[in-house]
C-alpha cells in the first residue's frame, strides 16, 4: 500500500513536471505567451485531511474548479461563488487542481490524507 502511495506522488511530479514544462513551451509568431495567472490565489490546507479546502483569490469572484488524479481523470467538476469546496467523496491520494477565474487560470497540486 505505501509502495503505490510513493508511486502515484511520484507519477503527479512526474505529470506536474511535465505541464509546467509544456506550458513554459507554448508560442506564437510573436514569442512566448503570457500565462493568465490567477492574482493572490491561495489554496489551504494542502494538505487536505478534512472535508473540505478552502480557494482564496484577490479577485473572489466565481470560479470554475477541476481537480484531476495522476492519471489524468476527472474526479470534481464544481463552480465556486465562495471560498470553500467539499472534497469529502475523493480518496486520499495526489491530484491536480485545475481553477478557472475569468479569463485567468493556474494549475496545483493536491494532496489528501
Amino acid at each position: 500500500m505505501k509502495k503505490n502511495y510513493v508511486y502515484s506522488i511520484l507519477i503527479a511530479l512526474f505529470l506536474f513536471t511535465l505541464d509546467a514544462s509544456a506550458q513554459e513551451g507554448k508560442s506564437s509568431s510573436y514569442g512566448k505567451i503570457q500565462e493568465n495567472t490567477i492574482e493572490g490565489l491561495s489554496i489551504y490546507p494542502n494538505p487536505v485531511s478534512g472535508e473540505r479546502i478552502f480557494i482564496t483569490t484577490k479577485a473572489n469572484t466565481e470560479k470554475e474548479v477541476e481537480i484531476f488524479d495522476v492519471l489524468g481523470k476527472r474526479v470534481l467538476q464544481a463552480t465556486l461563488s465562495a471560498k470553500e469546496l467539499f472534497i469529502g467523496n475523493i480518496s486520499p491520494g495526489v491530484y491536480i487542481i485545475k481553477i478557472k477565474e475569468g479569463e485567468a487560470a493556474a494549475t496545483r497540486k493536491l494532496i489528501i490524507r
